[in-house]
């Protein structure tokens, strides 16, 4: 037995583990720098969680070999003395390297039945499922030079120390023993020995045609997948996918960014008031319930600013990382709300992280443009934008800057105001001289928070403190004190064509204030859409009003204030689609449950949870839908009422996929705890009595579908596991002759035959968050961590497949579906918690 191990041990070089262990190189007596011994630390941990991982990855494929080797073992026992699976295993001329190295560990193994993680199993001499092997199977065309390309490769592998530059191949070449699907039998046939391999620089995908399967390495782990048998004789490896004949059109943008982000909302003569979230600028006519939209920008917007022209607008971006791994710089785009049309593009190379303040001057025509980034020195730049010419620049604060502005008639004076700063700047020959605001006998406040202008050219400021100071013309000196005009922070101030001025802040109060600053009259918004973050001018006697939960308001000074635009306010994960109305249903870490009406863009309902919600699923009569949370608990909610159903704990783990049946029959419910719950359902989703749970996955459930009879469940898992169940009895079906033809109910699952090929060359495995099938069967989305989706043609079973490419979401995208008619597709995006209505067009 301990040779057995030793020698399977060699496929796994731990000698950089114990390397990284016995290092004192970063000990406390070296003359490394605190940070630097934390930076070596912290990569140390990495490397050896990574061989830990391999090492379990390792110990789970040994089981399923022993598995697999007793089923071959029972077949040869039928079939004869030649297939012997003894002679097999001691055959010197194996050129698997599992074959020199384990086989003598199965040997003296005892025989049990079980798989994956225990569950027991059926032996079953009649599995067509091929042998496995090891990395054996992952070689070049030329047989004559396996068996050394492949000890060489076992002998040499360091995975723990793996570099960046290296990941394209080495995703290739760190392969895991125990892939299902390659052949360990020392006598095989040149076929089999010649398997096709589609290099394109890495070896990562391999045909074999004769047992009818594809195979994928993610991270160095095969995935199996067999075709269906129509597809056997025809398939080809090498043949190329087609782009799909439709085409996606961002329909409608639902949120809005005012939980972190100020001066973001104007109304344009046009009548569409306009604002951003995620990297979408959204022209919005309420009147016509029509929005129109920018997508020049590849990451978060943070900053918006208006022309005098009213036409003209200026944006601003963070920077960000392309597919490929390259940084994109952030920088300021200048384009004409009429057509949509990019005019300038500012300082990609000069600013640093991100944009956080942007303003036009009002005097010269708005010739010139202020901008203040997010770097350490928080640098204040003013620039002639048409000629893409900047004219001056200082570092305006080590602080965190708020708000800038030009003076209404001096277009060489800038305010800047922020943490604990409030700074006159002049513009004077190439230079920006700066004045500090001197408060003087005032109580200097924690943070200066917004800035506007009185018709006389007086400055006037709202602050942490809740006080608006007013700073005379021409001067750093306050001229004026509104104490305690809110309690706690003013976040906006707005002077309106008529002369009053309007205040707002975290008390949620709208405040009116005449030429003499005297107070008008008060409003106050409902504490459900939380403080004021922005405030602007509509039409007539209208105000708009933007908020830190993500509301867009409009009313009036003197009623009632109703919401335009909505959405989420955390980080956004779970989708689903009605099963027959133009309806789906979106939830998250703010734990709302949202019901939106794609048809009229209008909020249903939503629910407020006692949990971070993180997946959900309709029945497919419509009445009810399944909501999982992040602790293990789901619930059930009437569709209609959103009054609630019903509530169950499976674990204490999040809960990533609630899906039904097609016949309305089963639940089954993906956890994070590597199992799949299966419940019985009656009485139209409202009745629920647990079947038990399929127990076989080594990592947590990803993804599951249904087959069209609901007799099937096929399930994915973090460690790129393919895994097929009878879930009225959770058990797992481990040949491959019942599952290679199942027509499956709906295809979210992002591993398969038939989508294999949205996966992009040199992927970790993680970089696709969610897939799905058109109703139709022709069109197949993708969301990816890059902020992208992708439309392929469906099937997409050829590597590389081509598709068409939309950004829009400026985080990963978490989950995409398409209505139950295929006239919309909806995305999620994670972080930036947007969701997009796309038109297929």
């Amino acid at each position: 037995m301990e040779d057995g191990f030793s020698s399977y041990s060699s496929l796994y070089d731990t000698s950089s583990l114990l390397q990284f262990c016995n290092d004192d190189s970063a000990s406390a007596t070296s003359s490394m720098e605190v940070t630097d011994r934390i930076a070596s630390l912290e990569q140390r941990v990495q490397m050896q969680d990574d061989e830990i991982q391999l090492l379990k990855s390792a110990l789970a494929d040994v089981v399923r070999r022993l598995n697999l080797s007793e089923e071959q073992q029972a077949m040869g026992s039928r079939r004869g003395p030649t297939k012997d699976p003894t002679k097999m295993r001691k055959s010197p001329s194996a050129d698997s390297s599992f074959g020199q190295s384990a086989r003598p560990m199965i040997a003296t193994l005892p025989v049990r039945p079980t798989v994956n993680n225990g569950t027991v199993l059926p032996k079953k001499g009649s599995s067509t499922l091929p042998s496995p092997a090891g990395s054996g199977s992952r070689k070049d065309a030329s047989p004559a030079t396996n068996k050394s390309t492949v000890r060489r490769a076992n002998s040499n592998e360091h995975v723990g120390t793996l570099t960046r530059k290296d990941s394209g191949d080495s995703k290739g070449n760190r392969t895991r023993a125990g892939s299902t699907g390659s052949n360990s039998s020392g006598k095989r046939s040149d076929s089999k020995q010649r398997d096709p391999v589609f290099n394109a620089g890495m070896r990562r995908v391999t045909h074999c045609k004769e047992e009818g399967y594809v195979k994928m390495f993610l991270k160095g782990r095969p995935v199996t997948m067999f075709m269906p048998k129509d597809q056997v004789e025809s398939y080809s490896l090498e043949a190329r996918g087609e782009l799909p004949s439709n085409k996606l059109k961002l329909d409608w943008v639902y949120g809005y960014r005012g939980r972190d982000c100020r001066s973001n909302l104007y109304l344009l003569p046009t009548g569409e008031t306009v604002y951003f979230i995620a990297s979408v600028v959204v022209l919005f006519n309420v009147d016509e319930q029509l929005q129109r939209h920018y997508t020049g920008h590849t990451d978060d917007i943070k900053c918006l600013a208006v022309h005098p022209d009213k036409i003209t607008i200026a944006t601003g971006q963070v920077a960000g990382t392309s597919s490929d791994g390259k940084q994109l710089a952030p920088h300021v785009r200048v384009w004409d709300s009429v057509s949509l049309n990019t005019l300038q593009v500012l300082g990609t190379g000069f600013f640093d992280r991100a944009l956080v303040c942007l303003a036009f001057s009002k005097s010269n025509g708005g010739n010139t443009l202020c901008v203040v980034d997010d770097s350490n020195d928080h640098v204040l730049s003013v620039w002639d934008w048409q000629r893409e010419e900047r004219l001056a620049e200082a570092k305006c604060s080590n602080e965190s800057v708020f708000a800038a502005d030009f003076h209404p008639t001096d277009s060489n004076v800038v305010v800047t105001c922020g943490k604990s700063h409030l700074y006159f700047w002049t513009l004077e020959k190439g230079l920006l001289v700066k004045k500090q605001g001197l408060f003087e006998k005032q109580e200097k406040p924690k943070f200066v928070l917004c800035v506007t202008f009185a018709e006389n050219g007086d400055a006037i400021t709202g602050d942490s403190s809740g006080n608006i100071l007013v700073w005379g013309k021409g001067t750093n000196r306050i001229s004026r004190v509104i104490q305690g005009a809110h309690e706690g922070s003013i976040f906006a101030v707005c002077m309106l064509r008529n002369g009053t001025l309007v205040s707002g802040g975290k008390d949620r109060r709208l405040v009116s204030w005449d030429g003499s600053y005297q107070q008008i009259q008060t409003v106050e918004v409902l504490e459900s859409f939380g403080p004021i973050r922005t405030i602007a001018e509509g039409r007539g006697e209208t105000v708009l009003i933007g908020t830190t939960k993500n509301f867009v308001l409009q009313g009036s000074l003197d009623g009632d204030f109703i919401p335009i635009t909505q959405g989420h306010t955390d980080e956004l994960w779970g989708l689903a689609v009605h099963p027959w109305k133009p309806q789906f249903l979106s939830c998250g870490y703010d734990r709302q449950v949202c019901l939106w009406d794609s048809s009229t863009h209008q909020l249903i309902w939503t629910k407020t949870l006692e949990d971070t919600a993180q997946s959900a699923g309709f029945h497919p009569s419509g009445a009810v839908v399944a909501v999982g949370t992040q602790t293990g608990r789901w619930l059930v909610l009437d569709t209609d009422s959103k009054d609630l159903v019903t509530v169950h704990t499976d674990g204490n783990e999040q809960l990533s996929v609630m899906r039904y049946g097609p016949d309305g029959n089963f639940l089954a419910i993906g956890s994070h705890d590597n199992y799949i719950y299966i419940y019985a359902v009656a009485e139209n989703g409202r009745k629920y009595s647990r079947v038990g749970k399929c127990s076989g996955h080594s990592s947590f459930i990803t993804h599951l579908d249904w087959s069209v009879d609901s007799q099937y469940l096929v399930s994915n898992s973090g460690d790129y596991e393919i895994l097929y169940w009878i879930p009225s009895v959770c058990k797992q079906v481990v040949s491959a002759e019942t599952t290679r033809d199942i027509e499956w109910f709906t295809q979210t699952c992002t591993l398969g035959f038939q989508v294999f090929g949205l996966w992009p060359d040199g992927s970790d495995g993680t970089d696709i968050n969610a897939a799905c099938r058109s109703n139709s069967k022709t069109l197949l989305v993708t969301g990816d961590d890059f902020g992208k989706v992708h439309l392929f043609s469906y099937p997409c079973s050829q590597f590389r497949a081509p598709s068409h490419i939309y950004r829009g979401h400026s985080s990963h995208v978490t989950n995409v579906s398409f209505l139950y008619d295929d006239s919309y597709l909806v995305s999620t995006g994670g972080k930036d918690m947007s969701v997009l209505q796309w038109r297929i067009v």
